[in-house]
């Protein structure tokens, strides 16, 4: 499920982003997709890709990884974002949802450390 609002922009030093055409409400589900899931054993190699970028830790102890479809990977980071991410294990998918109201032309983002107000550094620099 995507909410036919959302698309995809580029940004200028950021790459790619998802936006809004439309006013988003708090609380609100805009995208629930499917992901692949892979053992350990493929995070090993898929780290040393440009794919390492886009994946996330998964399961309860973090011991796989997974690809998520749909826009999720394109969402980028702000450390005080204005969505956030949950995971569902069991129905192997994961869900975007809105912390605060989002104006329409506005970018969604989501705190790459899951919680949408968690300042832990990234392996990344952030500007």
């Amino acid at each position: 499920m995507l909410m036919p609002y959302l698309y995809i922009d580029f940004i200028n030093d950021k790459g790619r982003g998802v936006f809004t055409q439309e006013f988003i409400p708090a609380e609100t589900i805009v995208e629930i997709s499917p992901v692949v899931v892979m053992s350990a054993e493929d995070r090993i190699h898929l780290d040393k890709t440009l794919l390492h970028d886009y994946i996330f830790e998964w399961g309860e102890d973090s011991s796989r990884c997974a690809m998520a479809l749909g826009f999720i990977p394109i969402y980028n980071h702000n450390f005080q974002s204005n969505c956030e991410y949950f995971m569902d294990f069991d129905d192997e998918s994961m869900m975007i949802k809105t912390v605060v109201d989002i104006e329409a032309g506005a970018e969604l983002t989501v705190n790459y450390n899951g919680d949408w107000d968690n300042k832990k550094k990234l392996w990344f620099r952030v500007s």
